[in-house]
């Protein structure tokens, strides 16, 4: 188990960090879920740019099929990248919109 004063303490540590207070009226879970889905659009636009200039190969018959399937393929590796949260945008994104919560409750 862990001791009270040790949680006591790091709850302290973040109210006086300027961090939002998790309150029972703040949506967290949908908070997170929309700072992982602005990251993934934001991933996705640089997937976009950074594919733009990778031509078909004519091997597998390239055409308008595989720019549909393209498109496609750079959704699923943005939502994986933004699964990860390795650019630290979804935390960013989750941290303002609770504190948009937060002062909208006072």
């Amino acid at each position: 188990m862990s001791d009270p004063n040790v949680l006591l303490s790091s709850i302290a540590a973040l109210q006086n960090s300027g961090a939002p207070a998790v309150d029972s009226n703040l949506d967290v879970a949908a908070a997170q879920k929309t700072g992982e889905d602005f990251e993934a659009f934001f991933l996705s636009q640089a997937f976009e740019n950074m594919f733009s200039g990778v031509n078909a190969d004519p091997m597998f018959g390239g055409g308008a099929g595989e720019s549909i399937y393209r498109s496609m393929m750079i959704q699923e590796y943005s939502k994986v990248a933004a699964g990860t949260h390795s650019t630290g945008i979804s935390d960013e994104v989750t941290r303002e919109i609770l504190r948009m919560q937060e002062r909208q409750q006072h």
